[in-house]
């Protein structure tokens, strides 16, 4: 196997771990271990195609967050058609769609970015962009 995909496969066991923490967090209510912002993270967030975006920082988001994880309690988040892609071995972005759902109903659909940094011996999310899509 070579440098590169070792780095790729490193990185992907850790995003999947992301993911079963997030499920973890939307049954528990407890959102701490998702909670893998940078202290300048931020995330834009576009809603409707003629609007500009809604910029957040940490503080905002892990904030919202853990408001949303209380308030969809028992929800599942779905990430569907991941794409992972490194820029380097210490940098890398994910692409997916993600699918939030409850009682068998998909409340929301949103196209997701998010661009990571190893900092630290960890794995840290650097910004990411959001795209409502229902």
């Amino acid at each position: 196997m070579n440098h590169n995909n070792e780095h790729l496969d490193s990185f992907t066991n850790m995003h999947d771990n992301f993911i079963r923490d997030w499920n973890e967090a939307m049954n528990s209510g407890e959102s701490s271990s998702v909670e893998r912002m940078t202290e300048d993270y931020y995330v834009a967030y576009f809603r409707e195609p003629n609007e500009k975006p809604l910029f957040f920082n940490r503080d905002e988001s892990i904030s919202g967050m853990r408001q949303s994880v209380k308030q969809m309690l028992g929800a599942k988040k779905r990430f569907e058609n991941r794409m992972i892609r490194l820029r380097n071995e210490d940098n890398a972005v994910v692409f997916y769609e993600l699918l939030i759902e409850k009682e068998n109903k998909i409340v929301a659909r949103l196209f997701s970015i998010e661009n990571w940094m190893f900092l630290d011996n960890k794995w840290m999310i650097v910004r990411e962009t959001e795209e409502a899509i229902c």
